[in-house]
């Protein structure tokens, strides 16, 4: 990949992982949905370390109850982007999305000249 395709696919690669966290941050599905495949998947543990997750839309709907709330002084930072042809992967440590802090490990495709999270993990932090 040469360094003008890398910036441009970089460059839309967290454009669409903003829209992701976006839509976190407004505790609004409808922001982010457009970032993920419809048969993209979210896994992590619960407080029991047993997993949990399935299809993503369980996490859009999460995030549309009335329980989580918008957070709109949340951060989050992109730490890594790794891109190769038409696969990627990300990572985002995000603080402060209705009261938890994540990070979470994307696994993305370009699917008809897009780039879409396929595959989400994460991990919880205990809030500060």
């Amino acid at each position: 990949m040469s360094k003008s395709n890398f910036v441009a696919e970089y460059s839309a690669i967290v454009a669409v992982l903003k829209k992701y966290n976006e839509g976190g941050k407004q505790a609004d599905s409808r922001i982010m949905q457009p970032a993920s495949s419809d048969q993209a998947t979210i896994f992590g543990l619960d407080g029991n370390n047993k997993l949990v997750g399935g299809a993503i839309q369980e996490l859009f709907d999460t995030i549309d109850k009335p329980s989580f709330r918008p957070s709109p002084e949340a951060q989050g930072v992109i730490v890594n982007v790794d891109i190769v042809g038409t696969a990627a992967s990300a990572r985002i440590d995000t603080n402060d999305i209705s009261g938890f802090c994540f990070t979470d490990f994307f696994n993305l495709l370009k699917v008809e000249g897009e780039w879409k999270v396929i595959s989400k993990i994460y991990h919880t932090h205990v809030a500060p």
